[in-house]
């Protein structure tokens, strides 16, 4: 069970969270719980470590006197006065450990990514003491496990990529006695360490990927994700307000989703549930009786051709133009070999007799892949880009489907078409500016009569219509 920052982001929360666990609980289920930091606790810790690089003492420090203040704060409303008084020293330790590190780093006037990857650790290594000690004195025998001794990682800093065969080994150790002896173990999500215990992260949004490793590596019979919303939508409530809940959906189309914008799963949490035929649940912490979307193998047929839609801001396209002469065997190699250089994930490709057009979530290192590029092709690129992409499995069932697609977003300036890489997957690059309105378009045209084995009708928020 993983419980994100707004599940834990106050004593409120935390309380909730411990009901829900009770309710597992009372129907003989064990669990293991996986808490995020407390909400806007990460973003903070970002903020201090970045002060403290750029030799900011004071700002950093004052931002963990906050973070500080926070936490006891929270504690002193969970907990009764002799749990708390336990606690207490615990979470000053803590706190007093972060502000010798924000010293050293201003002292030297330099933030690497391992720091970095330690500084940020404190926020999932404070939230699941405090929740452990909730659990405990609820009595669901809480029983705290720091992360970083299970979730073994490589040296990878601020992406670390997890050791399964060693996590697995480390939780039969480690977690598996706990279960045994009917206790409820807590641990933080997105962290872990390498084998020589240097402190490393998963990533933002890791603390799923934690969960789907713990349930992977204990052969769980499920993973559930607790976050603030119903489950998977047929696509952003806020910009369609009659979005549906999707029931049912598989692995396949849910990591389509995840990976193309959709905000409730981290992209790589399902890699080791598909491995082990794990169903992943994605469940609402504020509304624990709704039954959210389960993510299984193989989800039931639908009559409509698409399950969602979800977009993808802040992209980059960028043109890369050879002469005829340069299209010659190994140039595609060429142009990729840039990209793999400097570690920059590509979203989506197209390419013609001499053109290749690309698309790049992360500007960090475009004027060097531009530069680099440039010696072997003519480069432009453009900002301010957005992807949007329909998952379904079963549009490959239907006949004429891009044209319906294409007709729904016929007012708005399509840039970039992709389809044929993945069968249950269209995409195309719009400007920004034009999402909600494609988005809005397409839900209209492809959800005007859900499918109700699929969709959650019955909950459907009526739209107000213009007399």
């Amino acid at each position: 069970m993983k419980f994100g920052g707004t599940s834990v982001e106050d004593a409120k929360a935390i309380e909730r969270t411990a009901a829900i666990v009770r309710g597992r609980r009372d129907r003989n289920l064990e669990a293991v719980v996986v808490v995020s930091a407390m909400a806007k606790v990460t973003d903070q810790l970002l903020a201090a470590a970045a002060a403290a690089g750029r030799d900011d003492k004071a700002g950093a420090l004052a931002i963990s006197a906050r973070l500080r203040h926070r936490h006891i704060d929270t504690a002193a409303e969970l907990l009764d006065g002799e749990r708390f008084v336990h606690l207490q020293p615990a979470i000053n330790h803590e706190f007093d450990a972060l502000d010798d590190l924000l010293r050293g780093i201003a002292a030297v006037g330099e933030l690497t990514a391992r720091t970095n990857d330690l500084v940020v650790s404190f926020g999932e290594r404070l939230s699941s003491r405090m929740v452990a000690a909730a659990f405990e004195q609820r009595g669901l025998q809480g029983a705290h496990v720091d992360a970083r001794t299970c979730i073994v990682t490589d040296g990878n800093y601020g992406k670390a990529v997890p050791q399964e065969a060693a996590i697995e080994a480390k939780l039969a150790e480690l977690v598996l006695p706990l279960i045994q002896a009917g206790q409820t173990p807590v641990m933080g999500g997105f962290i872990g360490a390498t084998a020589e215990g240097i402190t490393t992260t998963l990533g933002r949004g890791g603390s799923d990927y934690t969960a789907a490793l713990v349930g992977g590596g204990m052969h769980a019979g499920a993973i559930e994700i607790w976050t603030d919303v119903n489950g998977i939508m047929t696509t952003d409530p806020r910009i369609c307000p009659d979005a549906l809940r999707v029931k049912t959906i598989s692995f396949e189309e849910a990591a389509e989703l995840a990976y193309f914008g959709a905000k409730v799963l981290h992209p790589a949490t399902i890699l080791p549930a598909v491995q082990k035929s794990i169903p992943v649940w994605v469940l609402n912490s504020r509304n624990a009786e709704n039954e959210g979307t389960k993510i299984t193998a193989l989800a039931p047929r639908c009559a409509s051709p698409f399950k969602s839609i979800a977009a993808k801001k802040r992209l980059t396209i960028i043109d890369v133009v050879a002469s005829r002469m340069l299209m010659s065997h190994g140039y595609l190699k060429a142009v990729f070999d840039v990209f793999d250089k400097y570690k920059c994930a590509i979203d989506m490709v197209s390419t013609s007799e001499v053109s290749i057009s690309l698309t790049v979530d992360s500007n960090e290192k475009l004027p060097e892949i531009c530069e680099e590029l440039g010696k072997i092709a003519d480069v432009k690129y453009e900002g301010r880009k957005a992807l949007v992409c329909l998952v379904g499995e079963d549009i490959r069932g239907h006949n004429g489907i891009a044209g319906q697609v294409f007709s729904a977003v016929s007012h708005i300036n399509v840039r970039m078409i992709s389809q044929g890489a993945s069968e249950i997957n269209m995409s195309f690059m719009i400007d920004e500016e034009d999402v909600e309105e494609a988005v809005r378009s397409l839900h209209k045209h492809f959800f005007v009569d859900p499918d109700e084995t699929v969709f959650d009708v019955a909950a459907r928020v009526p739209v107000a219509v213009k007399a």
